[in-house]
């Protein structure tokens, strides 16, 4: 046997692959939803809370920053397990799903808001004073003139954000989550042959190819013009 035979028997055992496609395909779909679920409820969050911020509360705004600061320095792995092994000691047990979904949220949440907020601040004063001369109050000037051009400036940022924070799914295999790692470690296991990895390798490529692809369309879609 050469080498390409038994780097063939070892990570592209077809056999074995077929055998647990339908577990690595459940995983994929596990990890499709979660990252859309982070993807929604982190930019969201991030959102109100940078429109929250540019009320200029300082309570509120001390708050923001602190929440902000906080994410952005722990890693994600040590907050799903936080979430997952603390919480039942305050009267709270959630699933593994729901403590890498919270996790991962929270993290996007804080890199959203200070994307956010600082495309709220490269927009400059004088669209603030010009919006307000016609007499637009406060939220409607914010909504309706300075929003629309923030966000526009944000869109690269968070396109990068949103593709890093959702490969970080693969973090939920830590607390039992079916993901795609979690179905091909388990395979392993069960199989004495890391090919299920390659299938699980293989899985990751068709499900944030296409999203860098959208994001690298994005980002030139929505780019100002030079």
């Amino acid at each position: 046997m050469n080498a390409w035979d038994r780097f063939a028997a070892t990570f592209l055992d077809t056999d074995v692959m077929a055998r647990y496609l339908p577990d690595i395909a459940a995983g994929f779909a596990t990890t499709v939803w979660l990252a859309l679920l982070v993807v929604l409820a982190g930019l969201a969050l991030g959102l109100a809370l940078a429109l929250l911020r540019s009320l200029r509360f300082r309570p509120l705004s001390a708050l923001i920053v602190l929440h902000v600061d906080l994410f952005r320095a722990l890693p994600p792995l040590v907050v799903i397990v936080l979430l997952y092994f603390a919480m039942p000691n305050a009267g709270w047990s959630p699933s593994g799903f729901v403590a890498t979904w919270l996790a991962l949220t929270l993290v996007l949440s804080a890199f959203a808001e200070e994307i956010f907020w600082g495309g709220i601040l490269s927009v400059p004063k004088g669209q603030w004073e010009a919006a307000r001369s016609t007499g637009l109050g406060f939220l409607a000037t914010l909504t309706w003139v300075v929003l629309p051009q923030a966000i526009r400036v944000t869109i690269p940022p968070l396109t990068n954000r949103t593709i890093a924070i959702t490969k970080g799914t693969a973090l939920g295999s830590v607390v039992a989550v079916s993901e795609i790692l979690a179905s091909a470690q388990t395979a392993v296991s069960f199989s004495f042959n890391p090919s299920p990895l390659t299938l699980g390798a293989a899985a990751y490529v068709v499900l944030f190819f296409p999203v860098v692809l959208f994001g690298r369309w994005v980002e030139t879609r929505f780019a100002w013009k030079r």
